[in-house]
């Protein structure tokens, strides 16, 4: 997809609206992922890992709005429907949504999947996330 990451990027900016803080998280682990991939040989799809990246706090707003705060659970409940709303409205491709959707769900805890984007000894996010 052409400008697949400004176009992801502007979905997230829009959606946290005027949380700088998030959004300048979510810019950060972007740039920390694509160092990695650059610096290290991982082999996964850039397009998940720039998706996953931007949005992988998403579901903070949801928790925030629902519960009154938000933690790594709430974000890994509320996430993955935010995300595939926002990745639909652009067009991504349905199967990488999926992978989206569960890398986000499992962001704050071990993962169920052994994709390619994840650490595979740990199945958590390649990614720099604090």
């Amino acid at each position: 997809m052409k400008y697949l990451k400004a176009q992801i990027a502007r979905l997230m900016i829009n959606y946290f609206a005027t949380d700088d803080r998030r959004i300048e998280h979510a810019l950060n682990v972007l740039f920390q992922a694509e160092r990695l991939i650059a610096e290290e040989t991982i082999s996964c799809n850039h397009e998940i890992v720039i998706a996953t990246s931007l949005l992988h706090d998403i579901g903070i707003k949801v928790s925030e709005k629902k519960l009154g705060y938000n933690n790594g659970k709430t974000q890994e409940e509320y996430g993955p429907p935010v995300a595939g709303m926002l990745l639909e409205s652009i067009g991504f491709p349905a199967e990488k949504i999926t992978k989206v959707k569960e890398i986000i769900a499992n962001h704050h805890s071990p993962s169920r999947y052994d994709y390619p984007e994840l650490d595979g000894e740990n199945h958590t996010l390649v990614i720099l996330d604090d």
